[in-house]
């Protein structure tokens, strides 16, 4: 196995060097044209782990022998994938966008500013916060189609857009920290550590709470200069009127998927059913955004299978830290892993101090906007947004740098 670990660790390296190379790639295939589409698809940055998982199984195959891929395939946990393709595909309904564009529309003509500014704001503070009822996929998913075409269009310039999504990364990596159950690295930890909702709103919801109201206000004056009314949507599509049951049908859906998120079997049936009621009714719906869906579920299940080979050399790096170098080294190693899978490496560890506790999470949620892999709803994020920027293409450096300022601030209020 050490030998398979060693390979597994330097593929894992070469995904995220591949991540971070994903736009120039789509820069050749711009000028490629023999092989343009296959330039293409590794440009896909929801492509490059599901790829370089299947480059490892193929390894794994001829190192160790099928039987034993297969059975490392099938050791794996994909209930997440599976959730947030599902939890994407309702959120992103036509429905429960009005319910929720409503509900924005609706607080932004009470603010006491800017209508257009306060919805923008809304969607960068609101949402996210709202993540922490609906799980932070779902939040991503809605904050992300209310804002594409607010902030991410043509006229507003490339750096404010990657400042915008890096606080949104960043915002609903903290704000879905007020419960239990809807931020993954908490949910990871919260039944072995007996950490339960009024204890995470108490411990660290109002720090997150505070950072993401500090962080969408500096973000919504920043763009508050090149913002573009909704209402010019192509066709005034989303505008037009969805009956009130059919969006409380729809969210019964979503409220359904939640409850059962730890459950494949049950929110799988009940998106079939969903797929039903959307085809019955189709003249209230617009096309569901299952490829976009699929993709952050590939790039999640390659993610599973990659990350599960680094326990090897990130349970020590964990284990061994105090507190607050477990914070900063949490904070830094969530860029290239999975927050989740780092919070689970440490609910593993015996005895661990209840402030290193703490620290670990707190480190990994602040950290949870840095890259596209960080957290389990950046890809959503991504594929959602990616065509608002140049080249259709989300460059990772961009967001690394957009994400530094709100990632400082999360980080000194977890930090008090």
């Amino acid at each position: 196995m050490t030998d398979i670990n060693l390979i597994a660790a330097l593929l894992f390296g070469l995904a995220l060097v591949h991540t971070f190379a994903a736009k120039s790639f789509e820069r050749i295939a711009d000028r490629s044209t023999r092989h343009a589409g296959l330039f293409h698809l590794l440009g896909e940055i929801e492509v490059v782990f599901g790829l370089w998982a299947f480059i490892f199984i193929s390894i794994m195959a001829f190192v160790s022998g099928g039987d034993r891929a297969i059975e490392y395939l099938e050791s794996r946990h994909y209930t997440e994938p599976l959730f947030v393709f599902v939890i994407m595909v309702v959120a992103a309904s036509r429905p429960v966008l009005e319910a929720v564009r409503s509900l924005i529309d609706s607080a932004a003509r009470l603010a006491p500013m800017n209508t257009l500014l306060a919805q923008v704001w809304l969607c960068f503070a609101l949402v996210p916060l709202i993540g922490s009822l609906i799980t932070e996929p779902a939040a991503m998913t809605l904050a992300a189609l209310m804002l594409a075409p607010m902030v991410f269009h043509p006229g507003m310039p490339e750096r404010l857009k990657y400042c915008a999504l890096g606080v949104l990364f960043v915002n609903v990596s903290i704000g879905g920290t007020l419960t239990s159950f809807a931020a993954p690295p908490v949910l990871m930890v919260a039944a072995t550590w007996q950490w339960d909702t009024a204890f995470m709103a108490s411990t660290f919801g109002w720090k997150s709470a505070a950072a993401v109201v500090i962080n969408a206000t500096g973000i919504a004056w920043l763009l508050r200069k090149h913002l573009k009314s909704p209402v010019a949507e192509a066709n005034g599509t989303l505008r037009q009127r969805v009956p009130l049951v059919v969006m409380l049908i729809h969210l019964l859906f979503l409220g359904a998927v939640v409850v059962f998120a730890h459950h494949p079997v049950v929110f799988l049936g009940v998106f079939l059913f969903f797929l039903g009621y959307t085809q019955a009714y189709s003249n209230y719906q617009n096309p569901l955004i299952l490829k976009e869906g699929l993709l952050v579920g590939f790039f999640l299940a390659g993610l599973v299978v990659l990350g599960g080979m680094q326990q090897w050399w990130l349970q020590p790096i964990v284990s061994s830290l105090e507190p607050t170098a477990l914070f900063f080294s949490a904070l830094g190693l969530t860029a290239i892993t999975d927050n989740a899978a780092l919070t689970y490496l440490g609910s593993l560890i015996q005895g661990i101090s209840d402030e290193s506790k703490y620290m670990l999470v707190a480190g990994a949620v602040a950290g949870g906007g840095l890259t596209v892999i960080a957290n389990a709803p950046n890809p959503a994020g991504v594929a959602l947004l990616r065509d608002g920027f140049k080249d259709g293409s989300i460059g990772i450096g961009g967001l690394l740098a957009g994400a530094l300022v709100p990632t400082v601030i999360a980080a000194a209020f977890f930090l008090l």
